[in-house]
């Protein structure tokens, strides 16, 4: 039976982040539902100078990930179709990640608004006890921010914010380092094996010493 893992992209910066999220499990060999907000389409649009359409989704993806994705497994189903599979407890999902997760996206899920695709499967997928994980990048926060993230942390689940770290190569880290980083704290989260960063050895340097790809 098919198990994707379902990744929401809502409205927040931040098109790098499930891009390489996506393209990782795909190279792990993982299924995948695509879910993409309304307001996420206009960041995508903004950030990636091309559009994510309903009838053209998979060019228009493929051009986002920089890959053929024509014989992937990736399903795309439109924010807006409540009756979609990811809508219900009984369709068989792995988990979701929400990347980037806006501060609207993280309040809805909490209070159970299910406003669209996104918000509802992410409901789903907490209340059936399986992994879901919220990467917010909107800084700084409020009162109430900070309240919906608690909420959802003792609903379940991890709340990973995009905080990319530098000891692989310090100060001379690329953006796509940074970016692979978070995605790799996502993969860690879901139990997916990678190679996107270079781990802590608990020896000071030791990164950088490190031939480039070990």
């Amino acid at each position: 039976m098919r198990r994707p893992w379902v990744i929401g992209v809502s409205g927040a910066s931040g098109t790098p982040y499930p891009a390489a999220v996506l393209r990782a499990l795909l190279d792990a060999g993982h299924p995948v539902d695509l879910v993409v907000s309304r307001a996420a389409r206009l960041t995508i649009l903004d950030e990636t100078g091309g559009p994510l359409r309903d009838s053209h989704w998979r060019d228009d993806l493929g051009r986002w990930l920089g890959r053929a994705v024509h014989d992937a497994d990736v399903r795309f189903w439109p924010a807006g179709d409540l009756a979609a599979g990811p809508s219900s407890g009984s369709y068989p999902a792995r988990g979701m990640v929400v990347v980037p997760a806006s501060t609207a996206a993280c309040a809805g899920i909490a209070i159970g608004l299910s406003k669209d695709l996104l918000q509802r499967a992410a409901e789903v997928n907490l209340k059936e006890r399986r992994p879901v994980v919220l990467v917010p990048r909107e800084t700084p926060v409020t009162r109430s921010h900070l309240e919906h993230l608690i909420t959802l942390h003792d609903a379940g689940a991890v709340v990973l914010p995009a905080s990319p770290g530098f000891y692989s190569a310090g100060a001379a880290a690329s953006a796509a380092q940074l970016v692979d980083f978070v995605a790799g704290k996502v993969l860690d989260a879901l139990g997916v094996p990678h190679s996107l960063f270079r781990r802590w050895s608990g020896e000071l340097g030791a990164a950088r010493d490190a031939p480039a790809g070990s």
